[in-house]
């Protein structure tokens, strides 16, 4: 069965979640590392960019701990910005865990294919337009790493995408692939020479 293209970034708890929802679409999938959200600015504030630019969907578990993920990230994200999609309670346990979860219910990964279908299906697109990736030799070439005073237009670039000023480079880079375009980013770099 073909693959769902999903143009808005999608919000899940974990890697799994995210896996499991990669065999039903393509599109940027990002994850909430599940409470880990709550201690990293830089989650929060890279869900906050992409928010600015597009709607975001968020998609967490059945239970009280993705309701508490799902109003963290409502706090943070207008609501205008925000698509919610909920998967049902259904009672189980996912295959790879030796227990089930402390409610019982399953989470987005124990979902069936089918069912995180029809919930994605509205919002698809027939394809998605190819993007230019920005790499790691871009932020070299850029000045951005390697070289004397990089630290600090990598703070620069990043607080003029909205994204915290003290983002590692690999942790830059893929803020940026998901905020911005190829010529976006460019334009960007281009102001700061200026």
């Amino acid at each position: 069965m073909e693959k769902l293209h999903i143009p808005y970034p999608v919000i899940v708890e974990g890697k799994y979640d995210r896996l499991r929802l990669l065999t039903v679409m393509e599109g940027q999938i990002l994850t909430t590392d599940g409470f880990g959200l709550f201690k990293k600015k830089e989650k929060l504030a890279l869900f906050r960019a992409l928010a600015r630019k597009t709607p975001v969907i968020v998609l967490t578990d059945p239970d009280g701990a993705g309701k508490l993920i799902r109003a963290h990230i409502g706090s943070a994200i207008p609501k205008e910005r925000l698509i919610p999609l909920y998967v049902p309670k259904i009672a189980g346990k996912e295959d790879r865990k030796a227990a089930p979860s402390a409610e019982g219910v399953l989470g987005v990964e124990g979902q069936e294919q089918a069912l995180l279908r029809e919930l994605l299906q509205p919002f698809a697109e027939r394809e998605l337009p190819p993007r230019a990736p920005i790499t790691k030799a871009d932020l070299y070439e850029d000045g951005l790493t390697g070289s004397e005073g990089c630290t600090a237009r990598r703070a620069a670039l990043a607080e003029a995408f909205g994204l915290p000023g003290d983002m590692t480079p690999n942790a830059l880079l893929a803020a940026l692939s998901v905020v911005a375009t190829y010529e976006e980013y460019k334009a960007a770099v281009a102001r700061l020479a200026e």
